[in-house]
């Protein structure tokens, strides 16, 4: 009885193609993790040292020891800040700022974009584009226009808008509301448009295939919008910085910098304490909506 041996040709070419595909996967792996290990140092270090610094006093600050390490520990610079009643007014100027900023945002770019990206007219892909373009605009050169709008402003109606908190309302959206309104026409350009042609069909208005089936649909857009106006309004620096003089009229950012640093003093325990406490709220926020901010932006980027 004589038994026939098949050899398969194709299998130690596939083991040998596997073996250099799942090397090739390793490596690949490897250099991953080697360059997140990179930038996770790069981006940790400096909150890290912000920390530290914050839980020295004064003199440890001054002494010449190890940077890194907090030999005698104290919350003085949190109780001293948390307790002094003009950072709790740059915390809540910067609170109504960003709020009213994120709401006037939203109330203009989300109406804009949908009628850029579904109510089709002649010049509105030209338009959609220049309202990208003008966020590309610097606020460096924004500025002095600015300023001299609202110098030429006062001059013919008598209305002071220049050293006042809620100046910032008008400047900011100049940020916020180009770059959400192309987060939107992305999004909403990204939703079938069989679903407004049978609201239409059905009798329903603009408005309300805005707000019945667009809204609820583009929420991650939305929502990863807010979280851009947000950051953008509670980080803001330079537009505070020029428009906003008086103490009691500064935001976060600026009062931090303006009232703890005095000549060439600087006082690097409460600054930094200052810049933790301020950095939270975004933080917190990023933290619980994360995967929304970044689907939204992955439709903005992707769509339109």
């Amino acid at each position: 009885m004589t038994s026939t041996v098949v050899f398969d040709k194709g299998a130690p070419t596939r083991n040998v193609r596997h073996g250099s595909m799942s090397r090739d996967r390793i490596w690949a792996l490897r250099w991953a993790y080697f360059f997140l290990t990179i930038f996770a140092i790069f981006s940790l270090v400096p909150p890290i040292y912000m920390l530290i610094t914050s839980l020295k006093g004064s003199a440890e600050i001054s002494a010449a020891t190890n940077p890194w390490w907090v030999f005698h520990p104290t919350l003085a610079n949190y109780r001293e800040l948390l307790g002094s009643s003009q950072y709790m007014r740059f915390f809540l100027n910067s609170a109504m700022v960003s709020v009213f900023v994120v709401t006037l945002t939203m109330l203009i770019s989300v109406p804009a974009a949908f009628a850029l990206s579904r109510m089709r007219f002649w010049g509105s892909a030209t338009l959609a584009t220049g309202v990208f373009l003008t966020y590309l605009i610097p606020d460096t050169l924004l500025f002095l226009p600015l300023f001299k709008m609202f110098v030429t402003f006062r001059d013919w109606t008598g209305i002071e808008l220049i050293n006042h908190w809620y100046v910032l309302l008008v400047v900011y959206p100049t940020l916020t509301v180009p770059f959400c309104t192309w987060i939107m026409i992305g999004y909403f350009a990204s939703i079938p448009k069989e679903l407004d042609e049978a609201a239409i069909i059905d009798g329903a208005s603009w408005f309300q295939t805005l707000t019945r089936i667009f809204i609820p649909v583009a929420l991650p857009g939305i929502i990863a919008a807010t979280i851009f106006a947000f950051t953008a309004s509670w980080a803001q620096f330079l537009y505070p910085l020029v428009f906003t003089t008086s103490t009691d009229q500064l935001v976060l950012p600026v009062g931090i910098i303006t009232t703890l640093i005095k000549g060439d003093v600087f006082n690097w325990g409460q600054i930094m304490t200052g810049a933790l406490l301020g950095a939270a709220p975004p933080l917190i926020i990023y933290a619980f909506l994360m995967d929304y901010y970044i689907a939204g932006l992955t439709a903005g980027a992707t769509k339109g």
